[in-house]
């Protein structure tokens, strides 16, 4: 009996309100959709930093002979060379740690990117081979910031060809992630904002319609939970409705927009996929509750006045 009358005021409310639960909806989709595009820019940047290297890291080429770019490079980096390049490296009170990509390893990455049609690396006359390529030593930065020391203190060694600060490579590109995907939750944060003004609006008049029933279910001894249960399940309707909306526009812009988009048009480079859409969709399930039904569960003992 007791959920049947819940049942009914659940249908009632929605009826009755129809244009604000919809407003309530449409608001929750959109800046869920937003927050939800911020979360799978933020796993894009990490995806990026694998690929590319991030700001912390610099990295240092090695030598390969017969490159006209770099006269000091007129034979291969020795091992006891590459020993002193590491020791320099170990020293420096810039540096946290370092890793060594090895020939093969470059020859790979370079196939990943994409960079160079890989058919023009195999056959009887490929551009170049494995032995062409140079090893490079990818160091971390404690601080981004500073980096002077320990450039100054590799540059002039024998065997190192040049070295780069990732800076250089993908600040920008981190740069652009960053503005997009703060510009993305800025944008669902104003809007998360005025869905809890309209979760309070729709509470306040859906009180007001039933002040009657409200008063007369607390004179037979209603409890808080029993008269609250009906604004809870349409705050938490609206909150399904809405990551629902999100959860299907954000796999289409996955299908659509990257895997069959602008992934194919990157071969190699990765972009996020459905394990990042996945991590998204259960943010989301778990933020669009609670930015509905805890507003509601607190505006309900001022609007029914408990």
């Amino acid at each position: 009996m007791q959920l049947r009358h819940v049942s009914t005021n659940l249908r009632q409310g929605l009826r009755r309100n129809l244009s604000m639960h919809a407003a309530v909806i449409l608001t929750l989709f959109v800046s869920l959709s937003l927050a939800g595009i911020g979360v799978m820019l933020s796993k894009q940047a990490d995806l990026t930093a694998e690929a590319i290297g991030n700001e912390l890291q610099i990295s240092v080429t090695l030598c390969v002979p017969n490159e006209s770019d770099f006269p000091q490079c007129v034979a291969e980096v020795t091992p006891e060379q590459e020993t002193a390049i590491k020791a320099a490296i170990d020293e420096n009170p810039e540096a946290r740690s370092y890793e060594e990509i090895s020939k093969a390893e470059g020859l790979q990455k370079i196939k990943d990117l994409g960079v160079i049609d890989e058919k023009q690396l195999e056959g009887d006359n490929p551009i170049f081979t494995e032995a062409d390529v140079p090893k490079t030593i990818r160091v971390t930065l404690n601080d981004p910031e500073e980096y002077d020391g320990l450039v100054s203190a590799l540059q002039n060694l024998d065997g190192v060809r040049d070295i780069t600060t990732a800076r250089e490579l993908v600040g920008p590109v981190f740069a652009t992630i960053d503005a997009i995907k703060w510009a993305a939750w800025g944008a669902a944060a104003i809007l998360v904002l005025a869905a809890v003004m309209l979760v309070a609006n729709t509470i306040r008049l859906a009180a007001l319609a039933r002040r009657k029933e409200i008063e007369i279910m607390r004179l037979v001894g209603a409890s808080r939970i029993f008269i609250s249960l009906p604004f809870v399940l349409e705050a938490l309707f609206n909150a399904v409705m809405g990551v629902a909306l999100s959860a299907g526009a954000l796999a289409a812009f996955t299908r659509w927009g990257i895997i069959k988009g602008i992934d194919p048009k990157f071969d190699g480079f990765p972009f996020v996929g459905w394990p990042e859409y996945g991590f998204t969709v259960v943010v989301l399930a778990i933020a669009g509750p609670v930015l509905t039904v805890l507003p509601t569960l607190l505006l309900t003992r001022k609007y029914l006045r408990f």
